[in-house]
């Protein structure tokens, strides 16, 4: 009787994995030179509905989205990150607190500026989280690099 218990749990388990998108994100990073030298680093988060992603600035509970850059001696990040989007704010009992997510997409940019006439790129990784209101999944950490052309 264990066994098939032991069993049912196994194969409900890699059946609920399965049934699950393994990531309803995708990602499109580019440049976009604004002067000599400037430039906009523009991160596009495409989700799948029902979910969403939730801003870098989200309240108590979800994982909130963060930009981590590799320094890089040819480049120097002006200002702060900006979300270009619908941003929802709710109320979210299941973190019982107010949060803020964008569904369907939202572009992050950043401004660089060159110190040298040079090829570069601007490489990092983010950080992010989504949920639709039935379940989270677990925070993901993504790769990037961004050539400034």
């Amino acid at each position: 009787m264990k066994k098939i218990i032991i069993a049912l749990v196994v194969m409900i388990s890699v059946l609920n994995v399965y049934a699950q998108p393994k990531n309803p994100v995708s990602w499109k990073f580019e440049s976009k030179k604004k002067s000599d030298g400037v430039y906009e680093l523009i991160v596009t988060a495409t989700v799948e509905k029902p979910w969403h992603i939730y801003s870098q600035f989200t309240g108590k509970g979800p994982v909130p989205t963060k930009f981590s850059f590799k320094a890089n001696p040819l480049v120097t990040l002006d200002g702060k990150i900006t979300e270009i989007g619908k941003l929802e704010k709710v109320n979210d009992p299941n973190f019982k607190s107010e949060v803020l997510y964008f569904s369907n997409s939202v572009q992050f940019v950043q401004t660089a500026k060159l110190k040298a006439k040079a090829t570069t790129s601007v490489s990092g990784t983010i950080e992010y989280m989504v949920c639709n209101d039935e379940e989270c999944l677990p925070p993901v950490k993504k790769s990037f690099e961004i050539k400034l052309q």
